[in-house]
């Protein structure tokens, strides 16, 4: 977890076109206006997009297949620069977690 977003990894034997599949969610709680849950899942869609190179390499070297969820935690909205650092941080997670495992 890197604030304000939390990451859940799962890994799964089912048969997908890419390496990995990400969801995005905000939680209506903390967000009670659907365009300012749009807004956030908008830009964390867009920063993984941006940084997901390195994610796909290190799964697809190690021949696994990731279900990733990106979780919102945080009580107030961010700008896209500390969505984007926060991504990139735990995209290296990710990567270390797939290296490592066996």
């Amino acid at each position: 977890m890197v604030h304000p977003i939390k990451l859940m990894i799962t890994e799964t034997d089912i048969a997908q076109k890419f390496p990995a599949k990400a969801m995005f969610v905000v939680p209506k709680k903390n967000f009670r206006k659907a365009h300012d849950r749009n807004k956030l899942k908008r830009r964390m869609r867009e920063a993984y997009r941006l940084n997901k190179e390195e994610v796909y390499t290190s799964a697809n070297e190690q021949n696994r297949k990731l279900l990733l969820s990106f979780i919102y935690i945080g009580k107030k909205a961010c700008d896209f620069q500390a969505i984007e650092t926060c991504i990139k941080q735990l995209n290296k997670k990710i990567e270390k977690i797939v290296l490592t495992k066996n």
